[in-house]
């Protein structure tokens, strides 16, 4: 594997990112000579269309990092993807996997639900003739809901996975990227329509704490903004930028009351 690039930003990212994973890679400037014993070239996402090489992969951010682990355990192994799989296990920080025809190429952990959609996209643009079939794990009952909303609009089929066998018995954490990739392996129900997940006030009062730890204590988001994050219709991620937006223009003197037990949901 070889590092082409000029911008040092890229480089440092990407051989931070390859000595953690262990792979042997080769560090070049573009025009040199790329030694014949390189399977793949990665570089920034403005200098792959100069670098005349069979195998450039193009890295646009610390977002795509899974997509990209994937289409290089793919080109190191020489193969060409016919069929995608992608395993997922619910959860605040979900376990994913992804399945090629040749077997595992990369697992790992999200951010949140909604980046499980995020994933999705990327696999469809850096593999765009594949078939890709989600499996998600049946527990998590809100973030399983989240998931589903934020795969959704890729209009690929998902199968619901029964999570009983699933998770691992005996080896320490994380597991749930190895529950994931069971996951994958499992055959489930192919969802037709997303399934109604009621939403409780001990529901919103929970993700109205989450994100009054996310910021520290200085605001909790309106119960509002909660509905919307629980119904898979905007990220935590964004209901937490709203919040800041209100707590900077209140001057960032006081924290925003949620809404106390006997406040109807």
């Amino acid at each position: 594997m070889a590092i082409v690039t000029r911008d040092p930003a890229v480089y440092a990212d990407l051989a931070a990112a390859l000595r953690e994973r262990r792979l042997p890679s080769v560090s070049l400037l573009p025009g040199q000579r790329i030694p014949e014993r390189v399977a793949v070239v990665l570089t920034g996402p403005g200098e792959a269309a100069g670098i005349p090489f069979g195998r450039v992969i193009a890295v646009e951010g610390r977002a795509d990092r899974a997509s990209l682990w994937a289409e290089v355990q793919l080109a190191i192994a020489g193969g060409i993807v016919h069929d995608l799989v992608v395993g997922i296990d619910p959860g605040p920080r979900p376990g994913y996997a992804v399945l090629s025809d040749a077997g595992l190429l990369v697992r790992g952990t999200l951010e949140s639900p909604e980046n499980a959609g995020t994933l999705g996209a990327q696999l469809q643009r850096r593999f765009p003739h594949a078939r890709i079939r989600f499996r998600v794990g049946s527990g998590g009952r809100l973030d399983r809901s989240r998931i589903l909303q934020s795969l959704a609009p890729l209009h690929r089929p998902i199968e619901l996975v029964d999570e009983r066998g699933t998770t691992p018995r005996g080896h320490p954490r994380p597991r749930d990227p190895e529950s994931a990739e069971r996951i994958a392996r499992t055959r489930g129900a192919e969802l037709h329509g997303l399934p109604s997940v009621p939403i409780t006030p001990g529901d919103v009062a929970n993700l109205q704490r989450l994100s009054r730890e996310a910021s520290e204590g200085h605001f909790t988001i309106p119960r509002r903004l909660a509905v919307e994050v629980l119904e898979g219709r905007i990220s935590l991620a964004d209901a937490l930028r709203d919040g800041e937006r209100a707590f900077a223009r209140s001057g960032g003197s006081r924290t925003p009351r949620g809404p106390t037990a006997r406040e109807r949901y």
